[in-house]
């Protein structure tokens, strides 16, 4: 449980360092940037990846959008958190389990049970309600949650193909997926130096050295639970998706004072009762 529970609070504090960045007015794209050499050079010291069995057969089709959305995402969920908070953007990337939930039907050809269903007619109302807000500001800033939502949806899509690869390790996939990651994202951030001209800060690299480290043991802990509860994968799938949203709750309510209405606590007790009932369909399928 102890992995559990380290890959929980690593999740939040990614979440945490972002917000805080948004008080040095960090360059987010830069911060992402550097987060990736960190992240690659833990990636090669812990999982040892056999780069020698990385060939032209290797999914690329998966390795060139997986590269290009990470990057992508991460940088969205960053501004969802500087606009919208910790708690929505939270519980929007964890809400994300939906995307692949329903790609398993189309694509995967899984049945839904009674369990399911009612976890996706509870869940897509809770998404409703958790990005609801009342503000003056006519700006759609809600798209930064939704984009999260639907953008980490769709890496976990792709990284369950990446799973039914035998030909490679996950963690050599993992590793090339970061290296190609690295790549995109430095490219825009020249893009940014050049064309905008924006500026090299400290400030960025300290901000995207902890977020590298911490994005990374989350990754390196969660599969250390998933190890631990092997016969009990759904364990781990409800306890790491209902401890973010709780504590990234508490962090974003009681730590950086972000205002909540009725209407976003019914949403996130309604995630939470949605991820119970896509729990119980996985244990009922087991």
């Amino acid at each position: 449980m102890l992995y559990l529970i380290l890959s929980i609070i690593c999740s939040v504090t990614v979440g945490v360092i972002f917000k805080t960045s948004k008080k040095y007015t960090a360059n987010i794209s830069q911060i992402v940037a550097w987060n990736y050499i960190f992240a690659i050079v833990l990636c090669y010291l812990f999982f040892k990846p056999d780069l020698q069995t990385v060939t032209n057969d290797a999914p690329w089709e998966l390795y060139i959008p997986l590269s290009i959305l990470l990057p992508s995402v991460f940088v969205f969920l960053a501004l969802s958190i500087k606009h919208m908070g910790i708690v929505k953007t939270d519980a929007a990337q964890r809400l994300s389990l939906f995307i692949p939930v329903i790609a398993a039907y189309f694509l995967f050809e899984e049945s839904f049970s009674v369990y399911k269903i009612i976890g996706l007619a509870v869940g897509f109302p809770a998404i409703a309600l958790i990005l609801s807000k009342k503000d003056n500001n006519t700006e759609n800033k809600w798209l930064y949650p939704a984009i999260v939502l639907f953008g980490f949806g769709t890496v976990d899509v792709l990284f369950k193909n990446i799973a039914l690869q035998t030909s490679l390790p996950f963690t050599t996939s993992l590793f090339v997926i970061f290296c190609g990651a690295l790549v995109i994202a430095w490219l825009y951030v020249i893009y940014e130096l050049i064309v905008k001209k924006e500026k090299f800060c400290l400030f960025n690299f300290a901000f995207g050295a902890l977020v590298g480290i911490f994005n990374f043991c989350n990754i390196l802990f969660y599969l250390y639970a998933h190890k631990e509860f092997a016969k009990d994968p759904s364990v781990v799938f409800a306890g790491m998706n209902m401890g973010v949203i709780v504590l990234g709750s508490l962090a974003g309510i009681f730590v950086f004072r972000e205002k909540m209405t009725r209407l976003n606590y019914l949403g996130l007790f309604m995630a939470l009762c949605a991820i119970i009932f896509i729990t119980l369909s996985q244990m009922q399928s087991a």
